[in-house]
């Protein structure tokens, strides 16, 4: 394993909107980098952002921030971060943005290798799937180099309506989302487990289990959560940034952590030149491994429908 204490490690963050100036201010809260860096065109925006973040640094693990509207800003950075796109608004799915925001991953991919060639991509945008595959085709890196934050937030979304359904704590429930981060996702209910006991046998003393009526309205919740976010206060923040800075923490600290990290398939499952979100070991060269966690029959026929939706609107995008 590489020792991260040893040197100067460097994330990049391609946005200073909501999402990469939370991201940023969780990176720094968690002691991820040594050096945090905002990319953003709007420079008076990437200014304010970078000002607001250093006047805390007192308060956090010892970092410097920096941020620019020059992308040389990102020279040598081991991770870029890109959460940089088009909004997502009340009522637009998250695969309805990706033509726009495809574009902006055309144009900014090269440059950003051209200061920070030796990076790993982490993908934050959205639709993260179409835009993680689009990463991988305009960087020509290798596809372990180029993975997205997937599932990860919407795992967390899983794990802690399970935990309130039966007063536990988060930590106690291991849960995945599996395939899209998007519409067609889906819970891997088959490996779910709270305390090590499988979900569907747990129970609190005295309590209900988890049937089948009270699973499909978590799994519809969990799909459903951003658009309740944005309606009430226009976009989401905090979870997803604190979800982007866990990877990003798996790849700085070359941890092997498994998480639903989206990446390529390579004949897992029978799948293919599609990005979706599987548990993954994660360390400092990106996505290590794409596990072959057991699924269902309906599980299994799930992560393919996601698959043809997701590679629908990217092969539309000629990608």
């Amino acid at each position: 394993m590489t020792d991260y204490g040893l040197r100067r490690n460097k994330v990049a963050i391609v946005g200073a909107g909501a999402v990469g100036a939370t991201l940023a201010y969780a990176s720094l809260i968690r002691g991820v980098a040594h050096d945090v860096v905002l990319f953003d065109m709007n420079a008076d925006k990437v200014e304010a952002e970078v000002l607001d973040l250093r006047h805390g640094l007192q308060f956090v693990p010892r970092a410097e921030v920096h941020g620019s509207d020059d992308i040389a800003v990102c020279e040598g950075a081991d991770v870029i971060a890109i959460t940089a796109g088009a909004k997502q608004k009340p009522g637009q799915t998250r695969l309805e943005l990706a033509g726009t925001n495809v574009e902006i991953c055309r144009a900014v991919m090269p440059k950003l290798l051209e200061v920070a060639p030796d990076a790993v991509i982490v993908m934050v945008t959205n639709p993260v799937d179409v835009l993680t595959l689009a990463a991988l085709k305009f960087s020509g890196l290798p596809a372990h180099r180029v993975l997205g934050s997937g599932t990860v937030l919407d795992s967390s979304r899983l794990r802690d309506l399970i935990a309130r359904h039966f007063g536990v704590a988060p930590q106690s429930v291991h849960a995945i989302i599996a395939g899209e981060h998007g519409d067609s996702e889906f819970p891997l209910w088959s490996s779910a487990t709270v305390g090590g006991v499988p979900v569907q046998d747990f129970s609190m003393p005295g309590g209900t289990k988890l049937d089948g009526a009270t699973q499909h309205r978590i799994a519809r919740e969990v799909v459903t959560a951003a658009e309740r976010i944005i309606r009430g206060k226009g976009a989401t923040n905090y979870a997803v940034g604190l979800a982007a800075t866990r990877v990003i923490e798996a790849v700085v600290r070359d941890e092997n952590g498994v998480l639903p990290v989206t990446s390529l398939l390579d004949g897992h499952f029978g799948l293919s030149d599609v990005c979706l979100s599987l548990p993954s070991v994660v360390n400092h060269g990106g996505v290590g491994a794409v596990l072959d966690v057991p699924m269902s029959r309906r599980e299994l026929d799930l992560l393919h429908q996601s698959a043809k939706e997701v590679r629908a609107v990217a092969s539309s995008l000629g990608l």
